[in-house]
Parts: C-alpha cells; structure tokens; sequence
C-alpha cells in the first residue's frame, strides 16, 4: 500500500478532510463511482435483515458457454441474477441431547452473548504478477477456485466495507460483545493485502490498486473510497488463515520448492508456474504466466496470460514493494498497527514476534464464557509438499490448547474454540486437501484431537472458515445416554468472497432448564444497487452458475447442513446439555432464569 494509504487520518477527522486527501492523491478531482457520496464513502441500503427473515436466491443458470473469467459477457447471457427468497428459518438442532428431551417446553430466558463472525476474506492484489489467475482455465470443471480466479476479486475491499457497514447497523439494534475473523484475510500473505483489510475495518482511506495505479481515476474497483470502519464500541479479534502465511494459501515462500517464490511477489514481470492446482510441486516450472486483472478495463480484463512458448518474452508490470510476501510473525504483529479495539486484535505481541498466533479472551468479565483462538495451520517449515490446506498442531500449539481447555474447567469457563481450519468434515482417505493433515509432525491425530475435546463437557463448540461453507456438525458424547454434556457443536461460517458472501451472528442463551442454546443466523451484507459491492454479488452469482453442478454441490460426506444452492445459508438453534456443575454455577449466578 502506497504511503498515503498508510496515514493515519485519525478518528473525527472531517469528511471534507477525508475527500480532499483523495482527490490529492490522483492530482485532480474524480468522478464518484456509483453510491459514494461526498465523503467517499459507500453507504449500504438501510434495509438490513438476516437470512432468517430473507435470502438471496440464485436465479436459473443460463445456457450460454461463459467463462468464470469472461465478467464481460455476464449481462450479456443473463449470468448474475439473482432475486430475494424465502426466509430460511433456523433448524432446531437436538443433536447432543438425550432422546427423551422436549425442546418446546424450553424457553431460552437469557442471552450470555452476542457475536459475529466473518471468514476468508481474501482481500485480493488482482495487479499483482504471481496471483495464479490463468491456472482457472486448466481447471474449467472447478471453475471457481477460492485463490485463483473470480470476478469479485476486483472488489474485495468494497464486501469488507459492505459487511463492516451491515454489522454496525445490527449493533445498533443489538449490541454484539466482538467479533471474529476466522482467517484468510489476505489472498496470498501480501502487505498490502492485509493493510487493505485491517483499513478497511480502521475505516481509513482505501485505495485498491497497486503498482501503475491504473483506472484509480475511471475504474470503479480501482477509485480510492473512504471505509467506513467497524462501530469503534466492538472489540474485534482475528485467527490465523493458511492463505495468510502461504502463498495462494497453497506453499510456503520461503521453505517451499521454488526458490525465487519469495522475490516474485515485488518483481517486474510475470511470474510462471506449472500446473499448480494438478500438483503443487509444479509451482517448479515455468510452463505458464499467471495473469493479473487490467485495472485500466472497466471489466478487469485478464492480461498476461497464457502458454510462456506463446510470449517473445515475459510480460512486465509495475512493480510495487507494498506487495511483499509477509512471513507469519510479520503478519501476526502487524495487527498492532490499528485504530480499532482492541490493539493487537486478541495476538500477544511477545508471541507474534516469534510467529506464535494462539491466544484467548473472555468478552464478558461477568460471563463464565471464554474464546480459544487457535492456530492451526500447517507450519511454514514443515516441508510438505502437499497444498497447505490441513489441520495441524504442532507440540507447542497442542500443549497450550490442553492448557487452556484445562484452565477453562478449573475456572467454571464454558469454551469456544474459533479456528480457521474445521475438524471431521472432510475425510482423510480419500485424502482431501483439507481433511486433518496425517503426517508424523502433527501432534495429534484427529482422534486423539476429539478425545482430548470430548474429555472437556464446557465446550461449546468449535468455530471455523477455510472451506467457504456454512455448515453445522453435531460431535456427539461418546458417552450419550450418562455423559451428554460431553458432546459440542461445530460450525462452520462461509466466504465473505465467494458465494454466498455472507457472515454469521451467534446469540448464546442460556434456558430455562439450564441448557444451553446457540441460535447461529448467516447475514447477507447489505448493498446499494449499482455499487460496488452490489456488482460483487452479481458476480459471485455468476460464477456459482457457471461452475458445473457436480462440483457446485460437491458434498463428499454427505453433510445435509451442505447447502450451496440456492441461497447458501444454514441456520440453526443448536441445544446443549450443560454438566451439573456448569448448570448449578450458571444458576447461582443467574436466580432468575
């Protein structure tokens, strides 16, 4: 990010102030894009509900051939629409309780907490040479990959601020206690990636262009905008995504095969690669140049694409340091460097500097509830030549975890793990590239991992991105019918980038008979039609048409909470036993419920 992106405007500072500043960055004054208005900014549509009272539905898939890439073409054969549907009403979820039990004549009589959380971002460098944009079209049966190619990657920034702005107009409604990002903030570990996304959040101005800065002037995507930035009353906190530390979420740039990986990010020219999404160890050859998005194309109009033996030579681009590859510490401590609450967005600066991203809090001093933020990614040293999507501990990361569930029962805490990779969703053999990582470096293996949770009966649930789904699984006790407190919950929030681009609140009650329910609700942001982010959500229709229907609905576990089409969301009233311990603390605490 250039350096006028990187001032700190300060909270006050004047609209007016605000505009100028930009216009003096482009050296003349602009045309507003559609839906700013005088301070840059980009309001939302003031109507804000949640999916439970309506949903976004994609419309019927048109019969022309278009590529995901082909954003041109979209309105053109009528990819994009979509229309508002049918609440979907949340699932009472009986799942961990005895069979006997009746939930109607339960009454949830008092709210412990209230948060939000969003996932996988991916705030995006679309200029930058070595995005892996061109590897889409080898792969045209998987045609939307979540790091490689995708309309809305031109406005990745804009459904940050949209979701940001959906969120403060809730707060104000109901108060959240925080909010959690669940990893993959960043693309492709960028500096100016995760800058965009912690100023976006710090309500700075934003300028989402890079190298020439091309159609900062003309292009919708590339203006300068003035973020609105998140309600500064709400304490937001962030997990560790693999995409955030590796590059393309895929290999690790300084311990992996390609060792110029590291200088590719801030060089000149195109970076090339072989087929990566076959096998990632092709990252070796020099088969294909990447590509990057023509900020100067109202349609981002890929370039520098293609075959090397079709090019005379390597394609050049502006070259931008902001661009650098950040390693893990780097990225843990740059969230110091922000105007919002709380500094350091739950990250221990000791820990960060030496690339340590676990840490927990307790959002309410009054509330017996407190947060695990757990890392864990695969390491950036593990020499793994697999994509590094897996779940991983380390010892270190595993002793702590143990520590803290420990910690947690000593102190009568009921507990929240909030991850970014999910656990038991995905199966091992046949192996998939985000299933738990087996592999003698690991810690634990997955069943060592759910004996060790299901030995803690305050745990709540587990909370986690990575896969862009929301879903919802039910650990249950392996002691069911005497122990079912055992048993928790595991949820999963979706793409903030990719269909259906939407967040997730959580309302912890607890009932009248001193369980426990946690109603989970997935929120669309709202948009302004014609802006931005409105044209964002055009696009992730699209692509979600486009992508062939075996792949749209691929479900390998058979997840009935898997619902990709038509609108996405899956809400649910998730109950649970609490242990007699538990539920006469909470009790004495709360003589009314």
């Amino acid at each position: 990010m250039n350096s006028m992106t990187r001032r700190s405007f300060g909270i006050g500072v004047l609209a007016a102030s605000v505009s100028a500043l930009a216009i003096s960055r482009l050296g003349a004054a602009t045309r507003s894009a559609v839906g700013q208005n005088a301070a840059g900014e980009f309001p939302i549509d003031p109507d804000v509900l949640t999916t439970a009272e309506r949903t976004i539905v994609v419309g019927a898939t048109p019969t022309a051939k278009v590529e995901v890439f082909e954003l041109a073409k979209y309105d053109e054969h009528g990819f994009g629409k979509w229309t508002y549907g049918a609440p979907d009403k949340p699932v009472t979820r009986l799942d961990l309780m005895p069979s006997a039990y009746d939930a109607a004549a339960v009454d949830q009589k008092h709210r412990l907490l209230k948060f939000f959380s969003i996932s996988d971002i991916h705030i995006t460098d679309k200029e930058a040479p070595n995005q892996g944009i061109y590897i889409q079209r080898l792969h045209p049966e998987i045609s939307v990959t979540q790091s490689l190619c995708s309309g809305v990657m031109l406005y990745t920034t804009h459904v940050l601020d949209a979701a940001v702005q959906t969120v403060n107009a809730m707060h104000k409604t109901q108060p959240f206690d925080f909010g959690i990002s669940l990893g993959d903030a960043a693309n492709s570990t960028q500096y100016n990636e995760l800058r965009w996304y912690i100023d976006v959040l710090d309500g700075k101005m934003i300028h989402p262009s890079s190298g020439a800065h091309l159609g900062e002037d003309s292009v919708d995507f590339q203006k300068p905008f003035k973020a609105v930035g998140l309600d500064k009353s709400i304490p937001w906190y962030q997990v560790l995504g693999n995409h955030d530390h590796f590059w393309l979420g895929s290999v690790s740039v300084d311990h992996g095969p390609r060792a110029d990986l590291r200088q590719s990010y801030v060089a000149d020219e195109m970076f090339a690669a072989g087929d990566v999404l076959a096998d990632p160890r092709k990252i070796t050859g020099h088969d294909y140049y990447m590509g990057v998005f023509d900020g100067s194309k109202p349609f981002g109009d890929v370039k520098f694409a293609g075959e090397v033996k079709d090019f005379p030579s390597a394609p050049k681009v502006a070259p931008d340091p902001d661009r650098r590859s950040l390693t893990t510490a780097e990225w843990l401590t740059e969230f110091f460097n922000t105007t919002s609450n709380p500094v350091g967005h739950g990250f221990d600066k000791a820990n960060a500097e030496k690339g340590f991203g676990c840490f927990s809090f307790v959002p309410k001093a009054d509330v017996p509830i407190k947060v695990i933020s757990l890392d864990n990614t695969q390491k950036d040293d593990d020499k793994s030549l697999d994509i590094h999507g897996h779940g991983f501990l380390d010892e270190a990361r595993w002793a702590w975890l143990k520590q803290e569930l420990a910690d947690g029962d000593a102190a009568g805490q009921l507990m929240i793990i909030a991850a970014h990779i999910p656990i038991g969703v995905e199966p091992s053999e046949p192996r998939s590239e985000m299933c738990w990582w087996l592999d003698p470096q690991n810690a634990v293996t997955i069943d060592g991992l759910l004996e060790e949770l299901h030995s803690h009966p305050n745990l709540l649930m587990w909370l986690a991105g990575h896969r862009h789904l929301n879903t919802v699984k039910a650990f249950i006790s392996p002691d069911p019918v005497k122990a079912p407190e055992k048993g928790f919950w595991h949820v999963e929030t979706c793409s903030l980038r990719d269909f259906p681009q939407q967040l997730r609140t959580f309302d912890i009650y607890l009932n009248s008979d001193h369980t426990v329910t946690i109603e989970t609700i997935n929120v669309d942001p709202s948009v302004k039609e014609g802006s931005p982010a409105a044209i964002s959500r055009r696009y992730a229709v699209a692509a979600q048409q486009i992508i062939r229907p075996e792949f749209r609905n691929f479900n390998p576990t058979k997840d009935p909470t898997i619902h990709p089409m038509p609108s996405g969301s899956y809400n649910a009233k998730l109950v649970k036993k609490l242990s007699p311990e538990m539920a006469a603390k909470l009790k004495a605490l709360y003589p009314k419920v």
